[in-house]
């Protein structure tokens, strides 16, 4: 993470654990709930968010009778956080007030998601226009925000929940960046990623077949057909199916040596 420490402003991190930088210097965001709190305001995207909605995101069924003060008092503790500067009889610029509940404004701050979600973006217009190898380098860059588990450090129902979608979010890109590189003709070096990947990722049938793709392409078809046996031994035994069409069709062009 020293990529923050020459930067000015405020940064949050959410792709790796939950954490803030002001002029390059970490902020203590506090106690898991406390981040938990900051987590769902940053994900609402500068949205207010009712007390009784995050009472529910960060405690859901197992709230204590005083949740409201608990959540105030976490309100109340990231502001003098975020603004220490900031007079008791000043007005929140950053963690506002709205009706009865709080926004969270991201105007002057940098996020590592949006960041993230932005060099998606730029990969896909790079895509379309025939550029592979600056699509590639987009997604590298965006998957470079991705220090460790999303939103480590917060807890709760809302949490989980973000974090499994921010999990496939971050898989989806890497299988896209996968097929890219196959495309350039990096086969032997997205082989020997694939491994590792597939290791942690037995199930995904998209990270078997570009496994397979590479093999095939670097001369290795026993080793490619070897894979689509793994795999629909590991998706018979985990989930009782077989694999896909994509894959099976995968699967009997190696058979007849497509080329």
């Amino acid at each position: 993470m020293a990529a923050h420490s020459s930067e000015e402003g405020l940064r949050f991190a959410l792709l790796g654990p939950v954490q803030a930088w002001r002029d390059g210097v970490e902020l203590d965001l506090g106690t898991p709930l406390q981040r938990s709190i900051l987590t769902m305001l940053l994900l609402r995207e500068g949205r207010a968010v009712t007390p009784a909605e995050m009472i529910d995101a960060v405690w859901g069924e197992d709230a204590p009778p005083r949740a409201l003060g608990a959540l105030r008092t976490y309100v109340s503790r990231l502001r003098a956080v975020l603004e220490p500067g900031r007079s008791p009889r000043t007005r929140p610029e950053l963690l506002t007030s709205v009706g009865r509940g709080y926004a969270l404004r991201l105007n002057d701050v940098t996020l590592d998601l949006t960041q993230f979600e932005r060099g998606v973006q730029e990969a896909e217009a790079a895509r379309r226009t025939g550029d592979r190898r600056g699509a590639a380098e987009s997604l590298r860059a965006s998957l470079r925000l991705c220090t460790g588990e999303p939103l480590a450090g917060a807890v709760g129902p809302y949490a989980e929940h973000q974090r499994g979608r921010l999990v496939e979010r971050r898989m989806s890109v890497l299988e896209t960046l996968m097929e890219l590189d196959l495309e350039l003709g990096r086969h032997a070096d997205v082989a020997s990623e694939l491994v590792a990947l597939t290791a942690d990722h037995p199930l995904r049938e998209r990270l078997r077949a570009q496994l397979m793709l590479a093999y095939y392409r670097c001369g290795r078809q026993a080793d490619a057909l070897a894979v689509f046996a793994e795999t629909r031994t590991a998706l018979n035994d985990e989930l009782g199916i077989e694999p896909g069409p994509e894959l099976a069709a995968l699967h009997q062009r190696i058979l007849s040596g497509d080329p």
